[in-house]
């Protein structure tokens, strides 16, 4: 494969020296308002998401080789990164309408890849819900949605990052069943983006297992749907439907889960290449910040954020470089 030199220059400026990606995530917007507003006991203000998001940047960039913002509220954290931290920028609206079958994805109305660029992108960023499993009318438009933006990312030679969560309508995602399930769906939208049609350069995926249903994990608490083992096997079942450099997120589990979950990828083998991690960092101060305020917020973030992105960077030793993935 070939990058253009804008691609290869975004890629490069959010990964490390190794040519691993291990970049902080930070794009939530309307599960953050809301989960921000139960903690506080009250309405959440355009000025609180963006302080939020300014000391998350602040302290989790001096750690991170890049950080996911979005342009709604996240412009003015991006000027507070640590310099030499890459940006990502998202470019979706944040969820999706529940009235409407397929989980379909919408863009931002007052933005293009050439205005994200321009607000100092290095990199783009979309979210889609899919299922191999989903009617075919519903899965077409999403696979014409893709190449658009991926044409509009060729056009301005900016780097394409596609994440990607799987689903099953009227399921519960965090249960034994869909678990078992999951390892299908994931490697399925792997094959299909990873087609040169869709322009994507990074996959950014969720794990192909729940490390809850994997026996004899520290996260398992009850009845397993996988060995360790055979969570191996499905890691490097996975690997073998791309040949795009892919990244992990952490889908809102905690540190240890995510840290565990890392360790096991490891132990498969497989060459990923690094994170894009939000929630497992920080996602257990927001109770700080909407309870006692910023100067609380910024102290947590600076011992207990701190360790948890720490913890995942040592576990990152196991990542692979993306640099000779491409001539």
């Amino acid at each position: 494969m070939k990058l253009t030199p804008g691609k290869l220059a975004g890629l490069k400026a959010v990964s490390d020296s190794r040519g691993v990606i291990a970049a902080a995530a930070m794009d939530q917007r309307g599960s953050l308002n809301k989960s921000l507003a139960k903690e506080k006991g009250g309405e959440i203000t355009d000025a609180m998401m963006q302080e939020f998001k300014i000391l998350v940047t602040e302290v989790l960039t001096q750690h991170a080789s890049a950080i996911l913002l979005d342009p709604e509220w996240g412009l003015p954290a991006a000027a507070k990164r640590t310099p030499g931290s890459g940006l990502l920028l998202a470019y979706e609206k944040t969820g999706y309408d529940k009235a409407e079958p397929g989980r379909l994805p919408d863009l931002l109305d007052h933005w293009s890849v050439r205005r994200l660029k321009e607000a100092g992108a290095d990199c783009i960023k979309i979210l889609l819900y899919y299922t191999p499993f989903d009617s075919k009318p519903i899965n077409e438009l999403k696979h014409a949605w893709v190449e658009r933006i991926g044409d509009e990312c060729r056009a301005n030679d900016i780097p394409f990052f596609l994440e990607i969560i799987g689903y099953e309508e009227g399921a519960d995602e965090k249960g034994l069943e869909y678990a078992k399930k999951k390892p299908e769906v994931v490697i399925g939208y792997m094959k299909e983006f990873s087609k040169p049609r869709y322009g994507v350069d990074v996959l950014k995926l969720e794990v192909p297992i729940n490390m809850k249903f994997v026996g004899g994990a520290a996260a398992c608490k009850g009845e397993a749907a996988y060995t360790r083992d055979e969570a191996k096997a499905i890691f490097q079942r996975s690997a073998e439907a791309t040949n795009l450099p892919y990244i992990y997120l952490s889908a809102g589990v905690s540190n240890p889960e995510f840290v565990e979950t890392l360790h096991v990828v490891a132990e498969s083998g497989v060459k990923y290449n690094g994170v894009l991690c939000g929630r497992a960092t920080w996602a257990d101060g927001i109770a700080v910040y909407g309870k006692h305020g910023a100067a609380a917020f910024r102290t947590w973030l600076e011992t207990e954020g701190v360790a948890n992105i720490s913890k995942v960077n040592e576990a990152l030793q196991g990542a692979s470089t993306w640099f000779g993935m491409y001539e």
